[in-house]
Formats: structure tokens, C-alpha cells, sequence
């Protein structure tokens, strides 16, 4: 219902881009109430290209990063700790799943630098290296990652860490190094002076030296095992002794000196 006077305050759209309609175009009629005519143009239908969508871009799939990182092989994980396991059992020197206590009670009253390898109670590593230091008793853990061994340290200095392929060739590295640093006649240089927090980290630190593997009683070394060793340590040339085969792969089943 139109009432006189308030045409004035209507607004009239167009769907389109025409423009509003103007004032020549509207006119006033003396019949009941106020009406408008609009033009044929403006109430034309529009074409209807317009109203067409533009064509979407093809969908391009995104390129995978060349450097993504790839998803590690399981079996190679249980052929890497297999293959450690059968190194530790050949050792004579691993003790199983005994506890901190109970290597504690092994080493106390042995020398500086005995060691023994066990199973870890932490649920988050699979060994633990347990050695007499010059304060006593003292357990390191060791750990796996990305087939690899290296010994537990805090982040600082876990990029400085050599890591293995076995826990034996970390402990015998460890062993040689200890051995050499020994064995050296060479005076150390004076060292630099120290800050006082760097003084204070030094006086608790504990030095830790692997020198001697502690056997288990309960199994005996046989007699060919320790030729193997002793063949070990004074070639690392095994392939090329006048052995027989057989014997060859015997040493290759232990290619350690400990």
C-alpha cells in the first residue's frame, strides 16, 4: 500500500551494472495514490553471458618435498639390535635384565674402570653401561636411534657423541680410547681458567674410564673364544690369515677385542 507523500523515501535497485533510475524517466500520475513506471529498458533482461561463471584454473596437485622425510624400514631396527644382542651374548660380559642395585653390588669392590653391560629398566632405552668410577658405582644409559648407539648425554653435547652400529664397538671405542689417553707419555697442556660455574660443573663431574669388562661367572669363556680374541687384537686382517674357511667365519661372527 502506497501513501501520498513518502514516495520520496523509497529506494528503487536494479540488478545489474545500469545505473539508478533518473528523474526523467519517473513521472507522477493523478490516480489513487503514487505509482512509478519504469522504463522497458531498464526492466530489459540482462544477457546472459553475464551471469556465467568464469572457467576455474585447472587444479594443479602440489609438488612433494624432495627432502620429506622418508619412513624408516622396522626390519632394519630389528636386524640392527638382533645383530647387537647376538654381539653381547658372544661378550661374556653382558648380565641381562639384573638391577642398578645389583651391578651396584658387582662393582663396588672392584677397580676403577670395570664395566659391565645389563638391560635397561627404563622403558625408553634397551642398555645401561654400569661402571666403577673413583666415587664408586655409577650407571650410564645407552641409546638406540636410527639403527645407531651412542651414550646418553644431555643436549649440549649429544651432537658431539659418537654413535655406533653395536653396543660392543661403542664400549670397545671407549675401551682403546682409555687405553691410548693411558698408555701416553705426552704432558697435557696447562689448561685455560675456568668461570666459577664452569669450576663447579668440573668438580662434580665424574671421569668416567672403561678399562676392564667384568665376566660373568656363570659362563665361562670356551677356549676358542678366547683364541678368537686373542687373533682380534693383533690383526684386524682376518680374511687375509691361511685359515680355513670355516674358521674364518667363526671370527666374523665376534670381530672384537673384548
Amino acid at each position: 500500500m502506497l501513501f501520498p507523500g513518502s514516495w520520496r523515501d523509497m529506494i528503487l535497485c536494479v540488478q545489474g551494472t545500469y545505473p539508478l533510475v533518473s528523474e526523467e524517466k519517473l513521472r507522477r500520475r493523478p490516480v489513487e495514490g503514487l505509482a512509478v513506471n519504469v522504463s522497458e529498458l531498464v526492466m530489459q533482461p540482462l544477457s546472459v553471458t553475464s551471469f556465467q561463471e568464469q572457467t576455474a584454473p585447472p587444479l594443479v596437485m602440489p609438488k612433494l618435498e624432495s627432502n620429506s622425510p622418508q619412513t624408516r624400514d622396522p626390519e632394519e631396527d630389528l636386524l640392527c639390535i638382533a645383530r647387537t644382542f647376538s654381539f653381547l651374548r658372544e661378550s661374556g660380559w653382558y648380565w641381562g635384565s639384573i638391577t642398578a642395585n645389583e651391578a651396584k653390588q658387582q662393582l663396588q669392590k672392584r677397580p676403577e674402570g670395570t664395566f659391565l653391560v645389563r638391560d635397561s629398566a627404563h622403558p625408553s632405552y634397551l642398555f645401561t653401561l654400569s661402571v666403577k668410577t673413583n666415587r664408586g658405582p655409577t650407571n650410564v644409559r645407552i641409546e638406540y636411534a636410527d639403527s645407531k648407539f651412542q651414550l646418553d648425554s644431555n643436549c649440549l653435547s649429544k651432537p658431539r657423541v659418537l654413535a655406533f652400529p653395536d653396543v660392543v664397538s661403542l664400549i670397545q671405542h671407549y675401551v682403546l680410547s682409555c687405553t691410548v689417553e693411558s698408555k701416553s707419555d705426552a704432558p697435557y697442556p696447562s689448561p685455560m681458567p675456568l668461570p666459577p660455574p664452569q669450576k663447579e660443573m668440573i668438580a662434580w663431574a665424574v671421569h668416567l674410564k672403561l678399562i676392564r669388562p667384568l665376566s660373568r661367572k656363570d659362563i665361562a669363556p670356551s677356549l676358542q673364544h678366547l683364541c678368537r680374541l686373542q687373533i682380534n687384537r693383533c690383526t684386524g686382517k682376518t680374511d687375509q690369515l691361511p685359515l680355513p674357511k670355516r674358521m674364518k667365519d667363526y671370527l666374523k661372527q665376534y670381530p672384537f677385542q673384548l
